[in-house]
């Protein structure tokens, strides 16, 4: 599994990254905001979007009492609208996982994304999978990655994570891994680009391209 470049390991954000899940993910908001009678639309979501749902729920001056409720709601909508695989993921995923080991390190709801997992038959894909819940803290701090890295037993140095949010890209520096920046469906360009990722990609298509290219790497 080892490749001759000294990358041993690529992980992976889920949302935005792998899977196009914005348009579930924000009707699902703004039914939230309806039912709860906070004054938000798009325009808002998409300017404090975050993978830290409860950083959302502050912005919109949430209640703390009211977020179970709030994250009742949200599953309830979210479970109307279904998402997809972004065009390349099952290509990059397959082309990859022949000569490294694949980790999925995401904030989302362990349930949720299990059930995406399975239902788009890539649960044995990913060697480890830190979600939502499994660590007290979320990103941009670094424990869900190093708990990652942690069960595959790799070094950081030996690994990349692949991500579509700042947030992503500040818990890899944090954890001592690459970070590579993907533009994805999701709202988070302008902030992505303040951070100032070394790589920021396009599409996920160009991933293999670029490990080759910034690594030396050879994904089969």
């Amino acid at each position: 599994m080892n490749s001759p470049s000294g990358l041993r390991a690529v992980l992976f954000d889920w949302d935005g990254t792998l899977i196009d899940s914005y348009h579930a993910d924000s009707q699902a908001y703004l039914a939230m905001f309806r039912e709860l009678g906070v004054n938000w639309g798009l325009a808002e979501l998409e300017q404090h979007y975050s993978p830290d749902w409860y950083a959302v729920y502050r912005a919109a001056r949430i209640p703390e009492e009211r977020w179970d409720e709030a994250d009742r709601v949200w599953r309830a909508y979210y479970a109307k609208h279904p998402s997809k695989l972004m065009a390349a993921t099952r290509r990059v995923l397959a082309q990859l996982n022949r000569s490294h080991q694949l980790g999925l390190v995401s904030s989302g709801d362990r349930a949720r994304v299990s059930k995406q997992l399975r239902e788009f038959r890539l649960t044995r894909v990913f060697r480890t999978r830190v979600l939502g819940g499994d660590t007290r803290e979320k990103k941009p701090h670094p424990a869900p990655l190093l708990k990652a890295l942690k069960e595959i037993k790799k070094e950081p140095q030996h690994c990349v994570y692949v991500g579509d949010t700042p947030e992503d890209v500040e818990m890899a520096r944090a954890a001592g891994v690459r970070a590579i920046a993907v533009l994805g469906p999701f709202p988070t360009e302008k902030r992505l680009r303040a951070v100032e990722p070394e790589i920021l990609l396009n599409g996920l298509e160009e991933l293999p391209g670029v490990l080759r290219d910034v690594f030396g790497d050879r994904t089969g």
